[in-house]
């Protein structure tokens, strides 16, 4: 059985998924990579760091404005437009870095694992990420995509039978899923929660995971919240091999933390706030809502366990257009997150070729968006 959940976007003609036209079988794995040239699996280790190069790059140019701009006695009416600029712009570059880590959990920044161990790890925790705690729960979004018990993103809830009264969502519920409000007041309010803290959320409370998304036998409802926590070694999300890596996760953002309790302390709480809090706040709010409209569309299904396959559950992601942004910035994430879901290991740079690959052979089975 496959339950569907509804949103709404836009996408250019420029897409791929324009090609789908015609209802067709969900092809299998094999005969979808046969169809991908094999220089779209070749990850070069000198492209993945120049982009990491440029990108921190230009984060430290506004790093540098930005303590330049706090040493000027400027008025409201220019510091507030400024700071307003500076922390929108940084906030991209620090999402541009986000899915270059993304890019090292994945193992398609390189072919050398411990590269892009040190390099995901260094990245992410300079963003505060617990970089290794991500992982392991993001391969498992991956293995279980649209599954609607194992997925660990953006599960959705069930509809209650007819003869069944519709339970009240939770606090968590509503953070999680902004639609489950009845009123347009009550639904802003649970979207600006859901976007400003719908990943810590995630991170400390495991929220939006289904309900057999843990490692062990026993379901989410019947674990208590700590041992849910991607900052907790011990949490039933990850095996024992994988506890030491969340450690040295935790040790990253005690790091980052520590190094911004002493910048707070040369220029101040609020200066630093500006400076790295609001680009990060940014970078959240990206994040959250890149991974729920790669995952939310009336016609991306999540399936029951009896009918759900890897296949299906990977083609029930969606493409979205996002422009100069999403593909110079976000470096293509948002425009080819259907193929890299089924094959994860393509570096970000060729995720275009391989869509358009794969695109005649899937007709509907790859989810496309109205043009208006």
């Amino acid at each position: 059985m496959a339950t569907t959940t509804t949103t709404t976007s836009t996408i250019t003609k420029r897409s791929p998924v324009m090609m789908a036209t015609k209802r067709t079988e969900v092809p299998d794995v094999k005969t979808m990579r046969d169809a991908i040239p094999a220089r779209c699996f070749e990850r070069s280790m000198l492209r993945s760091f120049s982009y990491v190069v440029r990108d921190l790059v230009a984060v430290s140019l506004l790093f540098y404005s930005a303590v330049q701009l706090v040493r000027l006695d400027l008025p409201w009416t220019l510091s507030v437009p400024l700071w307003t600029v500076y922390g929108f712009v940084t906030g991209l570059f620090f999402t541009g870095l986000w899915i270059l880590a993304h890019e090292c959990g994945h193992d398609s920044f390189s072919a050398n694992g411990t590269v892009n161990a040190t390099t995901g790890w260094f990245l992410h925790s300079m963003l505060l990420v617990p970089f290794f705690s991500w992982k392991f729960s993001h391969s498992r979004h991956h293995r279980y995509a649209n599954h609607m018990e194992k997925d660990t993103v953006f599960v959705p809830h069930r509809k209650p039978a007819e003869h069944q009264e519709k339970p009240e969502p939770t606090f968590l519920e509503r953070i999680m899923d902004h639609t489950a409000a009845d009123t347009p007041i009550v639904s802003i309010i649970s979207l600006i929660i859901h976007q400003l803290f719908g990943w810590p959320a995630y991170m400390l409370l495991n929220a939006g995971a289904g309900v057999k998304s843990l490692t062990t036998k026993s379901t989410r409802k019947e674990t208590p919240k700590y041992m849910q926590s991607h900052l907790n070694p011990t949490a039933h999300v990850f095996t024992q091999s994988e506890q030491p890596f969340v450690l040295l996760s935790n040790i990253g953002l005690v790091i980052i933390l520590a190094t911004l309790y002493q910048v707070s302390r040369s220029i101040g709480v609020m200066n630093t706030f500006f400076i790295y809090g609001v680009p990060y706040l940014w970078m959240n709010h990206w994040i959250v809502a890149i991974t729920y409209l790669h995952h939310t569309h009336p016609e991306a299904a999540h399936y029951e366990a009896d009918t759900w396959t890897y296949a299906k559950g990977a083609l029930s992601t969606v493409d979205r257009e996002f422009g100069f942004i999403g593909r110079h910035i976000f470096h293509g994430i948002i425009e080819y997150h259907v193929v890299h879901h089924i094959f994860p290991r393509i570096p970000f740079y060729h995720c275009e070729e391989a869509t358009w690959a794969i695109a005649p052979m899937l007709g509907d089975n790859i989810h496309p968006v109205q043009v208006r």
